[in-house]
Parts: structure tokens; C-alpha cells; sequence
């Protein structure tokens, strides 16, 4: 099953030994992960950084290997894809692989950091311009023939400006309600050399970066998550019904996090909590990712918009209004799903759910 589906009429029936394969590998590959991280010495490991985007790029590398080879019925199967695009699935598990010796050399010299880090990106970016490539040699069909459609730009735009207006609300109610206190920048401008600028300005450029270029640096690792979750599974499940699938998924989702919450990611000093609030907060975050989906026809869209919703949350909570507690206050806590409810019940207003 794969992101074709969404323009098809649902599936009667769910191939649960195929996603059973999936969630399977997807699972063990990342768990595994979190367990050699956790016994490195965790969140404070010098290879922290490097394996958390590991961890993203998993669900896309079981779902394309087990596709590659394995699911003879998906269009990715090697048998199956004659076209260009296959050499960007080649390059994405190669990539993938690249990440793992990443992480597997900052586990025992944490200190090449700065060297690794400098290679991966470049790494990233060859494989966007390898995608605009067969993406020209192939035609606008090519990459929605193999489920990674790319989405009209438009919705990008609107679904973009929809992210970040919902975290700066965030950000706003923070600050009405007392829930936290300005963000400290001083240790951030001590670093970086005299500017001559105003922290304010240089606040405001920093927000450009953020939300204009972040999001397509991070593009491929983003997609990594999402061709895995709402490229692969989303519509594995549609013969559940699209609104029951989406929310199913939306569980494993959370879950699949839990042991980095655990280790104080996203919620620190709140592991129980915590656990249940990544949950219920990608059950809402996948309602409208799976929506966008849905509508744009393309699971890139979904990228961008994972891509950007981290940098948005981050660059909110970090540079302007830092909340006391995580787990009780808006943004990714209990306040904050309570606003992404009511957005996940407008858009479940739309008739494309029963379609």
C-alpha cells in the first residue's frame, strides 16, 4: 500500500501481516537505537543530536527496504519501478546507512561532532537535488507514481503559515497565562561575533532562518518520519475507514517516541506524563499532517510541514518565550492539544474523510 491510495477508493481489507513486517522492523531498528543511546550516557551523549535524526529516518528506511524487496504488490518493489525514481530510494537507504556509521562513530569519538555534522548535511542536500532531478527527468507523475507525490506548492504556503500561526498562538497564551518567562538569548549573542545589530534584529533574522530555510534543510530527514507514517502506513490502513486509520496510527506514533521521553526529550522531570501527552499530541499533529496529505495529494507536504512545526516549536519556546513546565503549559502540553483538538475537529469537518 502506498501513498497512491489517497487518490483511489479505500481498500476493504488491511494487510495486517505487511504492516505487522513494518512496525515490526520500524520498531526494533529504533528502539534498538534508543537503547545504545540510553547506554552512551543519553540526551547529554555527544552523539545525541546525530542519532535523534537517525531515529527519523527509520520508519521511511523500513517501510522502502521491505518495499524494495519484499512487497511484491507495492509500486517501490524493485520488480515493479523501471523509472528513475528508483535511484532515489537507493539513495535514501545508502543515506540511511550513512547515518548509522554517523552514529555509530559518535558513540565511541563523541568529539568529531563538528566533522560528522559537516558531512551529513551536504549528504542531505545531494538528495534533494537527486530528487529535483528525477523529478524533471521523470515528469510531475514519476515520484505520485511511487506514493511521494510532492503536493501543489499553494497548499504548502497556507498549511506553513497555518504551523507557525498555531505556535506563536501558543507562544502567546503562554505568556497571557504567566506559564513561563522570556527567553534568555545572552549565552546564545555571546557566542556569536559583534554584529552591530540589535538583538531584536537579529531575533527577527534568525525567525527567517528558522522558518524559510530550516525546514527545506531538514527536508529529507523529515521525509524519513513521514514516507514511513503517513506515505506507507496512513494508507495501509484506510481499510479501517480514514478517520479510525489516522487515529490508530496517530497512537503508534506517540508511542514509537516513548523511550526518548523517557530519557527527558520533549517533557523532562515528566516520563509518565509525558508519555501520554506525545501520544495524544501525535494522534492531533497526524490528523492534520494525514490531512494535508490527503489534500495535496503527496507526502512531502507532510515533510515540510514535520520539518517546520519542529523548527517553529523550537525557535518559539527558545528565542522568545521559554514555558516553565513543558507537560502543563501550550505548545506540546496538555493546553496546548486542547487547542490542536479543536483544529483536528474543524478539519475532520472537511467531507474528504468519508471519501
Amino acid at each position: 500500500m502506498t501513498l497512491e491510495s489517497v487518490t483511489t477508493p479505500a481498500p476493504k481489507t488491511v494487510n495486517w501481516k505487511q504492516i505487522g513486517a513494518f512496525l515490526g522492523l520500524t520498531f526494533t531498528l529504533t528502539w534498538g537505537l534508543d537503547l545504545a543511546l540510553y547506554l552512551t550516557g543519553g540526551l547529554k551523549s555527544g552523539a545525541a543530536m546525530i542519532a535523534l535524526q537517525l531515529q527519523m529516518l527509520l520508519p521511511a528506511f523500513s517501510a522502502i527496504l521491505l518495499e524494495m524487496f519484499f512487497f511484491k504488490d507495492s509500486p517501490v518493489n524493485l520488480r515493479n519501478n523501471r523509472t528513475a525514481t528508483r535511484w532515489f530510494t537507493w539513495y535514501f537507504l545508502v543515506f540511511t546507512m550513512l547515518y548509522v556509521a554517523a552514529v555509530v562513530t559518535m558513540f565511541i569519538r563523541p568529539d568529531l561532532i563538528t566533522a560528522i555534522s559537516s558531512v551529513m548535511m551536504p549528504l542531505s542536500l545531494i538528495g534533494l537535488i537527486l530528487l529535483i532531478v528525477v523529478r524533471v527527468r521523470g515528469g510531475k507523475d514519476a515520484l505520485t507514481s511511487i506514493g511521494m507525490g510532492g503536493g501543489r506548492p499553494l497548499l504548502w504556503l497556507l498549511y506553513g503559515l497555518g504551523v507557525v500561526a498555531f505556535f506563536g498562538l501558543q507562544t502567546v497564551l503562554n505568556m497571557l497565562f504567566n506559564m513561563g518567562k522570556p527567553a534568555d538569548l545572552a549565552p546564545l549573542f555571546a557566542q556569536m561575533p559583534p554584529t552591530g545589530m540589535s538583538q531584536q534584529t537579529l531575533v527577527a533574522l534568525l525567525a527567517i532562518n528558522v522558518v524559510i530555510l530550516g525546514p527545506f534543510i531538514g527536508l529529507l530527514v523529515a521525509f524519513g518520519e513521514e514516507y514511513g507514517w503517513r506515505g506507507y502506513l496512513q494508507p495501509a490502513l484506510y481499510g479501517l475507514g480514514k478517520v479510525k486509520g489516522v487515529a490508530l496510527l496517530g497512537v503508534i506514533w506517540g508511542i514509537w517516541h516513548w523511550p526518548v521521553i523517557w530519557m527527558g526529550y520533549n517533557f523532562p522531570g515528566n516520563p509518565i506524563l509525558g508519555s501520554l501527552l506525545m501520544v495524544l499530541y501525535c494522534v492531533g499533529l497526524g490528523f492534520f499532517l494525514g490531512y494535508a496529505v490527503i489534500k495535496a495529494k503527496g507526502v512531502w507536504i507532510a515533510a515540510f510541514l514535520h520539518a517546520l512545526a519542529n523548527q517553529a516549536f523550537s525557535y518559539f519556546a527558545g528565542m522568545i518565550y521559554t514555558p516553565t513546565d513543558m507537560a502543563l503549559s501550550f505548545g506540546i502540553g496538555l493546553p496546548g492539544i486542547a487547542v490542536l483538538a479543536l483544529v483536528v475537529l474543524l478539519i475532520l469537518r472537511d467531507p474528504v474523510w468519508n471519501e
